[in-house]
């Protein structure tokens, strides 16, 4: 497999009059992996994603995709999933998908039976003569997943892919997504579902305010925004100790940070000696979704 990025960022800026929305953001985006583009509503990630794809224009910087700026002839090799959905919505779901299916170089019969039985997978297999305006905005959202994977791209971009889905329908298009990866595709996610990333993506980069607040593997982002932490269920009272910090503190639950060099077996140890009952325990990385609140705030990660 080749070390070349698939996408290669370098000394981006975006800026729309006076406001700055990006400000010299670098990042590369390997070939095979999965690769989170995380932060809350405003961050950057939109708008990196269309000057990656040229529907912006970058006010500086280079946005390379497999070694150039991108040309819509490559789109055969890219799928796209807007996060704003764009069918036509007064044809019938099958109609669409075909067309699209057709635009990308498939035969009519190929992608009416590939639309067919992505349509039974997905549980809309009997609406498939029903209008796209007449699908529920999950519904609307399961058919364009499949119009943007149909003819198995190599480069995959997601935005906000399970936007306003419940949780099976989350998890069904996340194996979907997870399928397309095992293929050799390459996979964007843009998206602020800590589950889905902590579950899909190799590396991630957190976006605030059009900077790069984190950037590195799920489990070097992890380690920088705190390390290792104890999970414990218990009977008694925890002693202070230099070697932990109490995070979260209930009746018989807490859970422990540890800084570095800290085993969780000394920890385990010293409380056993203090003569803490310890009913159950578990060694962990602090949660992303935990690192995401302590970057935006909960406020500004609700919004």
């Amino acid at each position: 497999m080749s070390d070349t990025p698939v996408i290669d960022v370098r000394d981006f800026r975006m800026r729309f009059g006076e406001q700055v929305v990006i400000d010299d953001l670098s990042f590369e985006v390997r070939p095979g992996e999965t690769f989170g583009l995380l932060g809350s509503n405003g961050s950057g990630k939109t708008t990196t994603i269309r000057a990656l794809l040229g529907i912006y224009t970058p006010t500086a910087g280079t946005l390379l995709v497999e070694g150039r700026r991108f040309d819509p002839a490559q789109g055969s090799r890219l799928g796209y999933l807007p996060e704003e959905r764009g069918l036509y919505r007064k044809e019938s779901v099958l109609d669409v998908m075909t067309y699209f299916g057709q635009l990308k170089g498939q035969t009519r019969d190929a992608a009416s039976g590939w639309s067919r039985e992505y349509l039974g997978r997905v549980g809309l297999a009997d609406h498939a003569k029903v209008r796209v305006d007449k699908l529920s905005g999950g519904q609307q959202q399961k058919v364009q997943l499949g119009v943007t994977i149909m003819n198995s791209p190599s480069i995959l971009i997601l935005d906000e892919p399970t936007k306003g889905f419940d949780p099976v329908n989350r998890r069904l298009l996340m194996d979907l997504v997870d399928e397309q990866r095992q293929q050799g595709s390459t996979v964007v996610m843009v998206t602020h579902q800590m589950d889905e990333v902590e579950r899909l993506c190799d590396r991630i980069l957190l976006l605030k305010d059009g900077r790069a607040e984190a950037y590195g593997t799920v489990a070097e982002v992890q380690d920088a925004f705190g390390g290792r932490r104890l999970r414990l269920t218990f009977s008694g009272t925890l002693p202070q100790s230099p070697n932990y910090r109490v995070e979260v503190s209930e009746r018989n639950y807490a859970e422990l940070d540890l800084p570095d060099g800290v085993e969780p077996n000394l920890v385990i140890r010293e409380l056993l000696d203090a003569g803490v009952q310890l009913r159950g325990f578990e060694s962990a990385r602090v949660s992303l979704e935990e690192i995401f609140l302590k970057v935006y705030g909960e406020q500004e990660a609700a919004a």
